[in-house]
């Protein structure tokens, strides 16, 4: 059985659902709650609390709650990794009309801002293990923020790695103005002749971090998922390493597993 701020926060919640409650508005004060539900305050900021953390409602000091708008959504599915694949040997006009965030979030390119950076860095022990290369051996990493158009945070947080002397194989893919890609990763590898044969992803939550707050406009309470992919190619290596950090408040992965069927 919901205990009181559960109740409390249900019953807003399902104002902003019916759009009683719209993004924008102000939720009634503290001390309305409290006489409305004939509860204490602290039971009030417990439901405030909850909302907050869900990532529906904003509160602003000496002014009050206000119900935020809803943030775009990212469904990533394992099958994002085969569309991919397939379109590698598809035409540069093909490749050129969307891409797998656009998969992900239902949005067109126009709406959505692109921005990459690129470094050169030493490879850390975890990553010289992965790629199975010397400690200190110099990677390309390729920083990436998309952000809808309509937002001022992105999507997420990647850094994706390359051994450099590999990607060096073709210059271009050493310039950050070539990005977007079109066809991403799977078709700048292919390249330089190298096809993917598996992708293993490994997903954990975490508190985010300050900066990670900062840059994704995380509500408190909120964890994030951190994505690292790892992409092996055909010959058994490691090809590109990609950490990607998702606020778990508009991200959602969908994973489907077919079962063998019992013989009749």
């Amino acid at each position: 059985m919901a205990v009181k701020y559960e109740r409390i926060a249900a019953d807003l919640r399902r104002k902003m659902q019916s759009g009683d409650l719209r993004p924008g508005d102000q939720l009634p004060a503290e001390q309305a709650l409290r006489a409305t539900w004939n509860v204490s305050l602290p039971v009030v900021r417990q439901a405030l609390d909850l909302l907050e953390s869900e990532g529906l409602v904003d509160r602003v000091h000496g002014r009050g709650t206000y119900v935020r708008a809803p943030r775009q959504r990212v469904r990533r599915t394992p099958e994002r990794y085969q569309w991919e694949k397939d379109r590698v040997l598809l035409s540069d006009s093909q490749r050129r009309r969307t891409g797998a965030t656009e998969r992900d979030t239902g949005l067109t390119m126009t709406d959505l801002d692109f921005r990459a950076e690129f470094h050169t860095v030493p490879a850390n022990e975890n990553l010289a293990k992965l790629f199975g290369v010397p400690v200190g051996a110099k990677l390309l990493q390729r920083i990436y923020t998309t952000r809808a158009n309509r937002e001022n945070i992105p999507l997420s947080l990647v850094h994706s790695y390359l051994v450099y002397d590999v990607a060096a194989e073709n210059q271009a893919l050493l310039e950050p103005g070539n990005e977007p890609w079109p066809g991403g990763t799977q078709h700048q590898l292919h390249t330089i002749g190298i096809e993917l044969d598996r992708i293993v992803d490994h997903i954990t939550a975490r508190p985010p971090t300050p900066e990670e707050i900062e840059a994704l406009d995380i509500p408190p309470g909120v964890s994030v998922f951190v994505l690292r992919k790892v992409s092996i190619d055909t010959r058994d290596c490691v090809v590109e390493v990609s950490d990607v950090v998702m606020p778990g408040d508009r991200t959602e992965f969908a994973y489907t597993t077919k079962l063998t069927r019992w013989n009749a």
